[in-house]
């Protein structure tokens, strides 16, 4: 890799606005906004809207929708025409 030109990869905590779980890994993503972690150490903390603490699909809580009732309900209105 060429020297000064990729961006510091360096140790962010990543916090989910909706449950409330943070995480700290390694990122790119910079943010003005700090917190202090388990470790005692301050951390830059980006807020996401979603992650797999939250996301119906990794908690068991995704609702399975009737697409049969959704095609007739489409039939009703457009199928005759």
């Amino acid at each position: 890799m060429k020297p000064g030109i990729h961006p510091a990869y360096e140790p962010v905590v990543f916090r989910d606005t909706a449950s409330g779980n943070a995480f700290l890994t390694r990122s790119t993503m910079t943010s003005d906004k700090t917190i202090e972690w388990e470790d005692g150490t301050t951390y830059p903390v980006v807020d996401v809207e979603i992650s797999s603490a939250s996301h119906p699909f990794y908690t068991g809580t995704a609702r399975v929708l009737d697409t049969a009732g959704r095609v007739e309900k489409f039939q009703r209105r457009y199928g005759a025409r």
